[in-house]
């Protein structure tokens, strides 16, 4: 059996999809689709990165904290560039550029339900 193409979508489950939507706006993802009937979703693109986001019932964000649940790795061109667009856009990071011991540079950002987004550069 030969390769099948295939590609990621990430769901997430907020309590409140605006915020959320427009926290990840200001990752420097675009919104591609938005629902507003309940229950309420957001689809968002960064390049290849898909994220779709659902209405559901809030949760303490400590529940989704690092490393209890996912972390979501986005690798880019040029990981300082979105850093420094990401601070100008007043979002405290959860942990700044760090030179990693397998070679490669992130920095870590956790979304207002706790999600944990870890921003790398390429292998």
């Amino acid at each position: 059996m030969g390769l099948m193409d295939a590609s990621l979508r990430v769901e997430l489950f907020p309590g409140d999809v605006e915020l959320t939507t427009e926290f990840h706006e200001r990752l420097g993802f675009q919104v591609t689709d938005r629902r507003t009937r309940p229950p309420r979703y957001a689809s968002m693109r960064m390049g290849s990165v898909r994220i779709g986001v659902c209405q559901a019932n809030p949760i303490d964000p400590a529940r989704r904290a690092h490393p209890v649940m996912t972390e979501l790795v986005v690798e880019v061109d040029d990981v300082v560039a979105l850093r420094d667009q990401i601070v100008d856009k007043g979002i405290t990071l959860a942990e700044d550029l760090r030179h990693r011991d397998w070679g490669l540079v992130d920095f870590r950002v956790t979304d207002p339900d706790g999600y944990y987004l870890r921003f790398t550069s390429r292998a």
